[in-house]
């Protein structure tokens, strides 16, 4: 699971509380929103207003702790919004068992806004949700959205649950407040934020009917998902997956074949659940264990983000979980029949992803290509025609085709398919100074500053002109989107909306110009979809 998605992240008070929301008190230092819940009071600079460490949800500990997000408390006086909350409960890569990363912490449900100085009640801004990536263990959503906010959007992050604290079944669990949710308490709070978005935003000036969900990795495995969980339609208006697949493969890490199918049941969770408290010597799967559990450090429950008991034995954790009721069905299951939420979508990856072993354990071109079977040659085609390509760059581009560009394409189709425009991305741009880094291409999560336009945020980083005005584009094309549904405005290169037919995408080239034009990729996603679609083996790791 961390494999595969790691590259594969509020009230005043008793008198105030029946109030509606009103909008900013004056564009000062120091601007006040009525919300829900309280008044927050957040920092201008400049011409960019933020709120930070909002929370969206009561604190999920204790007795909340595997229970969905619970209603804020409300406050009295004034919240100071002026710093981010902790990020989720996580051991940071590499982290040893019985720590947990500093500034993460099991009270970790917060949001962070950026918005126009002076932005009102009536300015009906586009709101923009970012889903942070991590392998759905790691990460944080206390990043910066200034950019967003000088294009005239309101830019939202939030926080999630991570790990086991994300995603946990336990046989206690299922049978403790039926009526309740269960399993993926990660996917519930990001549902809980986005229903505080449409109750609150208004007040900051956003429009909730017109909200785009985005997310890089995991959290764009996460926007897959809430594009098909019933609890969260009509909550977004349009969605955006970075690096996030959508193929079944990528939800859990693991392709879906009879051999492998009962992992998305709770039957399969419960009995990870149960390894895990067996691992912390807790016996039985009755309500006194899972009090246990509860009574748990949150250091051992993070437990180094381990996935088996760190001998490789049993898997202690299950990665998100398909229960039936709150996650009803897979991405690639909606997809095939047109289930999913009718919005607008942007979806696409980078040119290389990653390489080595990630999803095949093979060591030579000859064994790669005899993964495909009867496709062999057609595969040594497509990656390899003139025979001179080194191993590295064929696995790098298997790699990356496998898992994020074919299962990208077959999204976009499924949305072009039931009439929902569609729009494909191929970033290909390496910044001069990590040419030789970068030897076949921008690596995983690469086009995340550029979307963001804070490539100066980067430590020991001082981007080239050419590097600015990549990013200053792809910002547009993402504002833009967010705004109409449309990434195409003034002054950008035409995006083509996708078809099957016309197999037009965008690429931001090598050189940094974006065009629009047929996918050069076709030949290797084509053979890579008849591979998956006759059920071949063609990732022996089972990532």
């Amino acid at each position: 699971m961390k494999n595969i998605l790691f590259v594969l992240a509020l009230i005043i008070s008793c008198s105030l509380y029946a109030q509606q929301p009103v909008g900013i008190e004056g564009a000062t230092a120091a601007p006040t929103i009525h919300t829900k819940s309280g008044i927050v009071r957040g920092v201008t600079e400049g011409d960019v207003t933020s709120f930070k460490g909002i929370p969206f949800a009561a604190p999920p500990v204790g007795e909340f702790r595997w229970r969905p997000p619970q209603q804020v408390k409300a406050w009295e006086g004034v919240l100071d919004a002026s710093k981010f909350g902790p990020s989720c409960a996580q051991s940071g890569w590499g982290g040893a068992p019985g720590s947990i990363s500093d500034g993460s912490s099991e009270d970790c449900l917060y949001l962070n806004l950026w918005l126009p100085a002076g932005a009102k009640p009536e300015a009906k801004l586009p709101v923009m949700v970012w889903i942070h990536g991590g392998a759905f263990v790691g990460g944080s959503g206390n990043t910066s959205g200034d950019q967003f906010a000088k294009q005239g959007v309101i830019l939202i992050s939030i926080n999630y649950r991570l790990g086991r604290l994300g995603h946990f079944a336990f046989p206690a669990l299922s049978k403790e407040h039926p009526e309740e949710p269960k399993g993926s308490y990660a996917f519930m709070d990001q549902i809980a934020a986005l229903k505080w978005i449409q109750e609150n935003v208004a007040a900051f000036g956003g429009d909730p009917e017109n909200v785009t969900i985005f997310g890089f990795s995991a959290g764009g495995v996460s926007v897959h998902s809430l594009l098909t969980i019933p609890a969260a339609l009509g909550l977004f208006q349009k969605a955006i997956s970075h690096s996030g697949g959508g193929r079944d493969g990528v939800l859990t890490g693991r392709p879906i074949n009879k051999e492998n199918a009962s992992q998305y049941y709770p039957v399969s969770a419960e009995t990870i659940g149960i390894n895990f408290a067996h691992k912390h010597g807790i016996e039985g799967m009755d309500a006194a264990a899972l009090a246990k559990l509860r009574a748990l450090k949150v250091e051992e429950i993070v437990d180094g983000g381990q996935e088996n008991d760190g001998q490789g034995g049993p898997r202690i954790y299950s990665g998100p979980i398909l229960d039936g009721k709150f996650v009803v069905e897979t991405s690639e299951s909606a997809y095939k029949t047109g289930r999913q939420a009718r919005v607008p979508l942007m979806i696409g990856n980078n040119s290389a992803e990653i390489g080595g072993g990630f999803v095949n354990a093979s060591s030579t071109k000859e064994e790669l290509f005899s993964l495909f079977g009867e496709l062999k040659e057609e595969a040594k085609a497509a990656y390899d025609p003139d025979g001179n390509k080194e191993f590295a760059e064929v696995q790098t581009r298997f790699n990356t085709d496998k898992v994020w560009a074919e299962s990208a394409r077959f999204t976009a189709g499924s949305f072009a398919a039931i009439g929902d425009p569609a729009y494909i991305f191929l970033f290909s741009y390496v910044p001069a100074a990590m040419k030789e880094r970068m030897k076949y291409g921008p690596g995983h999560g690469t086009d995340i500053s550029f979307v963001f336009d804070n490539l100066g945020a980067r430590p020991r980083s001082t981007p080239a002109p050419e590097d600015k005005e990549v990013a200053r584009m792809m910002n547009a094309y993402w504002v833009n989107f967010a705004k109409t549904g449309d990434p195409n405005g003034n002054g950008l290169p035409l995006w083509p909306n996708y078809t099957h037919q016309n197999n037009k995408i965008l690429d931001i080239q090598s050189d940094g110009k974006p065009v629009g034009k047929s996918d050069p990729r076709k030949a290797r996603l084509d053979v890579i979809e008849k591979a998956v679609s006759k059920g071949d083996n063609i990732q022996p790791n089972g990532i």
